[in-house]
């Protein structure tokens, strides 16, 4: 189990088969809010709170999931606003409220969502210090639509050896849009084209 600061308000907890072997309990059942997925989870806040100082009491979460088709799942957990009506730590009677996101690394399309274009900035920035990273797809275009920048990723190379490196870094930064390929046809018609076609490769030359 790996644990990474991503910010102040946001940690990335990378488990492998491994891990769920040991604690007796598979990715199903963690996303299932049984009893023994909410154990986990509060434990691994508490394992959080010791390695990377993140204090979750008080706080509101939100907890995003990805599967990745080797088996592992990669957490994202965004702290925000201290809750108010409820201030104490997430008990073993509060029920896990956990989106469930499975990514098929075997899918030619993805989006993925990002706050500002500064944020793309930096994943821009991070992402160009892979190698090979601008063949990972034929087609990377930004789009910004409803004030919100959103990334298009099409023509995949499924094969190439960093892709698992790209979903990882980039969920530093954005976060994955279900029903990606009926998203794109509502970018195409109704968004405006920002970077088209090698936005990553666009952004890092003019604003890095």
């Amino acid at each position: 189990m790996k644990f990474e600061k991503l910010n102040e308000n946001k940690i990335r907890i990378t488990l492998n088969n491994q891990d769920l072997i040991e604690k007796n309990i598979d990715f199903h059942s963690f996303m299932s809010n049984s009893k023994e997925s909410q154990n986990l989870f509060l434990d691994m806040l508490d394992e959080a709170e010791k390695k990377v100082g993140f204090v979750t009491k008080d706080y509101k979460l939100r907890i995003e999931a990805l599967a990745m088709s080797d088996g592992n799942f990669i957490l994202t957990i965004t702290r925000f606003g201290k809750n108010i009506e409820n201030n104490s730590k997430l008990s073993k009677n509060n029920k896990l409220k956990t989106k469930r996101k499975n990514l098929d690394m075997t899918s030619k399309q993805l989006i993925y969502k990002f706050d500002s274009f500064d944020d793309f900035c930096k994943f821009s920035s991070c992402i160009s210090k892979i190698e090979h990273f601008n063949t990972i797809a034929k087609n990377m275009t930004l789009y910004i639509y409803q004030n919100t920048y959103y990334l298009s990723i099409s023509s995949i190379d499924i094969e190439h050896q960093n892709l698992k490196k790209l979903y990882t870094i980039i969920t530093e930064f954005a976060s994955y849009v279900d029903n990606s390929e009926i998203f794109s046809r509502k970018l195409v018609e109704s968004g405006k084209v920002v970077i088209k076609n090698n936005a990553i490769k666009t952004c890092v030359k003019f604003f890095n």
